[in-house]
């Protein structure tokens, strides 16, 4: 796990530790120095830590004027243990929400399991983005995504079709929140 660095392409874009509204404002982060591990694993430096033991993420983009954010993830969602959504949703979730930013896109290819619990944070998150606010599951594993909806949190996050093998990477981050929305006004009108 050392070796999957979170995507780079958009440094130039937006830096979350030269964001003076960021959770990661002021952060600094080491190419040498390995600090981070889930279990015994360790994890490139340039992973963000948000307090939860065994997931991990990088805010790669934020656009407060159009309200959204791009979210990649690395590890084990684990609610049941460490309940990782209340940290996720109170700490930059909500940081982001009160700077006008209401549209999530978590993109969960490095997310390795889901161990969920309650769905409280879930139903929070998904009434505090609003009438026009939303959170993607975007590239989670199948078998993470099964256990969303077994635990019924699916129903707070769009996620599924489109959203399990999408190319993100050939996009700047306009281009996929323009892609990203285009399919979550298909499935509204549905």
């Amino acid at each position: 796990m050392h070796s999957i660095e979170p995507y780079f392409n958009w440094r130039h874009l937006y830096q979350a530790e030269e964001d003076e509204r960021s959770f990661f404002y002021g952060k600094e982060h080491s190419e040498f120095e390995y600090t981070n591990q889930i279990y015994n694993f360790v994890l490139h430096p340039q992973w963000d830590d948000f307090g939860s033991e065994t997931l991990f993420l990088k805010i790669l983009f934020v656009d407060y004027d159009e309200g959204y954010c791009i979210i990649e993830m690395i590890g084990e969602w684990n609610d049941a243990l460490t309940n990782d959504i209340m940290l996720l949703k109170r700490d930059i979730a909500e940081d982001l929400m009160y700077f006008g930013v209401n549209k999530f896109i978590l993109i969960g290819e490095n997310v390795l399991n889901f161990h969920g619990s309650d769905d409280c944070y879930y139903e929070e998150w998904f009434e505090d983005a609003g009438s026009d606010g939303w959170v993607i599951m975007l590239n989670f594993r199948d078998h993470v995504l099964d256990e969303f909806k077994r635990y019924g949190n699916d129903y707070y996050f769009l996620n599924g079709g489109e959203f399990n093998d999408f190319n993100w990477r050939r996009f700047s981050p306009g281009q996929l929140f323009g892609n990203v929305s285009k399919v979550v006004q298909k499935r509204l009108e549905i």
